[in-house]
């Protein structure tokens, strides 16, 4: 509840009690908080100890879950009464959102935007509950909630770091519980200013000691990853502490602590950082990345890679710039509407240059730019520039903020600086796609809209009381409850589909791996595969990231007929990615369906006209269906314009080989020894045998190309080379050695 609903209990809040203060006696009335807390400790708290379902799908699960659980149980409290909720202007962001993705269902990728419709009405209802719920009184379970989550989040990843723990698959690891350790580095420092309030704020004062230790632990868990964005946030965050903890001081608990207990906390954070940054790691795919074996070197070689030209042009960043440059475009060519809610991985490929060989990712990994490339600057932008103002606004009034409403100027500024993080890091990931780091932008907003309301701020557009009724809490429930239904189901859904596609994906590498061991086993394996793949992929249909993996190990495997289907059905989902195509053309094309590669290669057309690899598989499927002429023709003409690459070299010369095309052949491999001259040796050798053809018969050229490739290849291979070449001919290179 918050102050008009309060009032109508005949209870005033106070502004002036702490924030540690004992939480309202009112048995239960904060139920709903303390859910909130748990919300907070748990989401990061735990994982999948298998691979069978994506960290951040239960995480997922789990945040939707206790948000509606939280929801339930406020609006039970509220079904008999008449007291007023309040209403603020940030609730409005998300729920702009949420339509205007509900809206691009119509127009743009229909399940794509479902997800993020569902992710902005559970956002904006956690603001909403937050607002209504939070009180000076039980802020504190909340405080605490994320402090604790955060702390188990960083045991996690601290003893991977040490102990190379298993427990939870890791993609890049120290990850803790999110796979990534880029997820986990982005979380940990958007809830390191709640464990600064939580230690700031102590009263009791045996526990100083412990909660220093993990305040410690997390700046060190956070050293551990590197990550780049993430160091960037805690050295921002670092004077942001420095000016809250001295302008503020006496609205902290720490003022009144003993001065033994203050140097002990600041020595127990030195010594803990300096201490535990300095343990070894005993992870050895970490050591293979070369980049420091504690967590004070990983943390300044990431920094100092930072200056690297080298990082620019050919590292993550250069990967990551290639995006953001097609993100761009997007923008430019959408700039009103957008290209529809989360349909950005979908439209991406468009905007990259028809020439790029960098699979596209599926987010941008700079949360402005997708959010104003998918909802444009009608929606987007209007969300970005009143969020910016607003958080503008706040700064300034609490800066400005004197007398009993000092009380909320701490809890403000933390909310602030942990958003300011979570702003930073924004800029090269997306944590606002991920569960930890959405659950706290949430509750952050929340914080300042409740903080707003107690202070009575209710200009037009900021704080509105709504007038409440018990029929209003009953429709109410009977909704919620129906969406808790249907999350839970979704999650379900959602959980199967990946633990059979994963499992699909395990059995096909196990038969990469180690082959058939039998003719039963092999069977079996095959058909529990097949069976996986295609109940996984019936109850989502649109998992580009994993259903591919799949068709490539059967595509390797030789199992084409299975392969093309997965990726016919990924292709549906994402008409855009050239690299499917391709694949499809070669799956039809190994599979005599010469008019479906037909079909498939316009697709690809489509994408990448005038690619060289495009004009190779048109060309092998001309030369597959009684067409060599014309495929000569072509491979002659591309060369002439020097449209080609290796493989449309190799194509020509193989055709120009089963064809009798001596012409041909000759050329492609003329062409290539001078593009590829690595390559050389074995070009010379193959014309020599071209010209030494009886049908060709020109003897003096192919011994000219056997000299050529004796001279290109190594010296420790040169008697190999000669012992390959024709015996007529060996008496005349032996002529050329001797010379």
């Amino acid at each position: 509840m918050h102050l008009a609903s309060a009032k109508a209990d005949g209870k005033t809040p106070s502004l002036n009690e702490p924030l540690d203060h004992a939480i309202d006696r009112a048995p239960g009335r904060n139920a709903p908080a303390l859910a909130l807390g748990l919300l907070a400790l748990v989401v990061p708290a735990v994982g999948v100890p298998n691979e069978l379902v994506l960290q951040d799908t239960l995480k997922s699960a789990v945040a939707a879950g206790g948000v509606l659980a939280a929801a339930l149980l406020f609006f039970w409290q509220q079904r008999g009464r008449t007291a007023t909720v309040t209403w603020h202007a940030l609730v409005g962001l998300p729920m702009l959102l949420m339509f205007y993705a509900l809206a691009s269902m119509v127009w743009s990728h229909t399940y794509l935007a479902a997800v993020e419709a569902v992710r902005w009405f559970v956002l904006g209802l956690l603001v909403w509950l937050g607002i209504n719920t939070l009180t000076r009184e039980n802020l504190p379970m909340l405080v605490w909630g994320i402090h604790g989550g955060a702390a188990l989040a960083s045991l996690w990843a601290a003893l991977q770091f040490w102990l190379d723990l298993g427990l939870f698959p890791q993609a890049a690891g120290p990850a803790s519980t999110f796979i990534n350790r880029n997820f986990f580095a982005e979380y940990a420092v958007c809830a390191l200013p709640f464990s600064v309030l939580a230690l700031a704020n102590l009263r009791q004062r045996a526990w100083i000691g412990w909660v220093a230790a993990t305040l410690a632990l997390d700046l060190v868990a956070i050293m551990m990853t590197g990550s780049r964005s993430a160091l960037i946030a805690m050295l921002a965050l670092a004077p942001v502490f420095a000016v809250i903890l001295r302008v503020w001081r006496r609205q902290f608990a720490f003022a009144n602590w003993s001065s033994a207990h203050k140097a002990g906390v600041a020595l127990i954070l030195v010594v803990g950082v300096s201490g535990l940054g300095s343990i070894a790691t005993g992870d050895p795919k970490l050591l293979r990345e070369n980049r420091g074996t504690t967590a004070l070197q990983r943390s300044y070689l990431r920094a100092v890679s930072m200056t690297d030209a080298g990082e620019y042009t050919e590292g993550s960043f250069s990967v990551r710039s290639v995006m953001w440059k097609a993100t761009a475009r997007m923008v430019m060519a959408n700039p009103w509407g957008g290209v529809g809610a989360g349909a950005w991985e979908v439209q991406i490929p468009l905007y990259q240059p028809s020439d790029s060989s960098i699979e596209t990712d599926y987010y941008a990994h700079n949360e402005f730019l997708q959010l104003l490339s998918e909802y444009g600057l009608v929606a987007g932008g209007l969300f970005l520039a009143v969020l910016f103002a607003y958080l503008l606004l706040l700064a300034g009034r609490t800066w400005r903020l004197q007398g009993a409403d000092l009380r909320e100027a701490p809890l403000r500024a933390i909310a602030l600086a942990s958003l300011l993080a979570l702003l930073l890091v924004s800029n090269a990931g997306f944590p606002w796609h991920l569960a930890g780091t959405g659950v706290l932008f949430a509750l952050s907003l929340a914080i300042l809209a409740g903080s707003d309301a107690r202070l009575g701020a209710r200009e037009a557009f900021l704080t509105m009381p709504i007038r409440w009724r018990p029929g209003f809490s009953r429709a109410m429930l009977t909704l919620l409850a129906c969406c808790a239904l249907l999350a839970a189901y979704v999650s379900r859904q959602a959980m199967e589909a990946e633990r059979k596609i994963v499992r699909a994906i395990q059995l096909a590498r196990a038969a990469a791996v180690s082959g058939p061991t039998g003719a039963t086993q092999s069977v079996d394996r095959k058909t529990l595969l097949l069976q996986d793949i295609r109940e996984g992929i019936a109850i989502n249909p649109h998992y580009r990231k994993l259903t591919p993996i799949v068709a490539e190990l059967l595509a390797t495997g030789g199992d084409w007929a299975n392969a093309v289907w997965i990726w016919e059905s990924v292709a549906a989902s994402r008409p855009h990615i050239a690299n499917l195509w391709a694949s499809i053309v070669i799956a039809h094309t190994r599979l005599n369906q010469n008019d479906r590669a037909f079909d498939a290669l316009k697709q690809l057309q489509r994408l990448q006209p005038g690619r060289p690899r495009v004009h190779g598989l048109e060309v092998l499927l001309l030369s597959r269906t009684g067409h060599e002429a014309q495929a000569a023709q072509m491979l002659t003409d591309y060369y002439n314009r020097g449209q080609y690459d290796y493989d449309l070299l190799q194509t020509g010369y193989a055709l120009g080989l089963r064809t009798r095309n001596w012409s041909l052949a000759i050329r492609a491999l003329e062409l290539r020894n001078k593009t590829w001259p690595e390559q050389a040796a074995d070009g010379y050798f193959r014309l020599g045998n071209i010209y030494a053809d009886p049908k060709l018969g020109n003897e003096a050229k192919a011994l000219e190309a056997f000299r050529e490739g004796l001279q290109a290849v190594p010296q420790d291979q040169k008697e190999n080379f000669r012992n390959q070449v024709p015996e007529k001919y060996r008496a005349g290179l032996e002529r050329n050695l001797m010379r």
